[in-house]
């Protein structure tokens, strides 16, 4: 697990006929080892995209991003750690889960490609299906699975290379209102058991209000307020927030 640090971090798109567009501005925020945060906003506020920077998939334009004292991208300074030596896991709102492969194959995929061993990786794969409670279904194909427990293959691959940091991006929101409930307790119950640093993206005050130690409130790619779900509900700092959690 690490600390995430933002500096000034912005993400600007420059257009040659049009004015630049900002993502990301400005960004300051600190996530401590361990801890559960999201990012909350409506669509478009750059949850995502401020998530795709921890990831490296986006590059910021302005800014440093830092796990732990390692600064992983500065691009004042020219620095920039590609996302595959960031040991980060992620895990999307597609399952993005592979029809082809059997349950045991998709979540040792990561592994293959670091060319562990058969035995290291075999041990792995199970060990992180019971944390996922999915042990038993080793060998089921994909399409056999229902939704949830697609999602539960997707969280194990990302959880399964030992991440330093664990990103969700809206996972559960192709899921019925039932599993919903059932899987944001299962999520925090597994980050609270690995210690592992999680970053999550919702538009669903529930659910970020359930499961975060710690809530960054966005609109329009800035922060607009961060706090525990107790100080954001009982405290917002603007009418945007007060409207927004109503």
């Amino acid at each position: 697990m690490s600390q995430v640090t933002f500096n000034q971090v912005s993400k600007e798109y420059k257009h040659k006929k049009e004015p630049s567009a900002w993502a990301v501005k400005d960004f300051n925020l600190k996530i401590n080892n361990g801890q559960f945060v999201s990012f909350l906003g409506p669509s478009g506020c750059g949850k995502t995209t401020t998530l795709r920077m921890i990831a490296g998939l986006e590059e910021n334009t302005h800014g440093q991003i830092l796990f732990d004292q390692d600064i992983v991208s500065d691009p004042q300074n020219k620095k920039f750690l590609l996302p595959e030596k960031r040991n980060v896991g992620m895990v999307f709102q597609s399952y993005a889960v592979w029809p082809h492969m059997n349950v045991f194959d998709n979540v040792a995929y990561p592994l293959k490609l670091k060319k562990m061993n058969s035995e290291q990786i075999k041990k792995s794969v199970f060990d992180i299906l019971e944390i996922v409670e999915m042990k038993g279904l080793e060998y089921r194909k994909s399409h056999e699975l229902s939704g949830g427990q697609q999602q539960r293959i997707a969280l194990a691959r990302g959880l399964v290379m030992q991440p330093r940091i664990l990103l969700l991006d809206e996972p559960l929101s192709n899921l019925d209102a039932k599993l919903r409930e059932k899987m944001r307790k299962d999520i925090r119950e597994i980050q609270q058991r690995l210690k592992l640093t999680m970053v999550y993206v919702t538009h669903d005050q529930k659910e970020a209000f359930q499961m975060s130690d710690q809530v960054v409130v966005m609109n329009k790619g800035s922060i607009v307020q961060v706090g525990s779900p107790d100080e954001i509900l009982n405290h917002p700092a603007n009418e945007f927030v007060a409207d927004f959690i109503k």
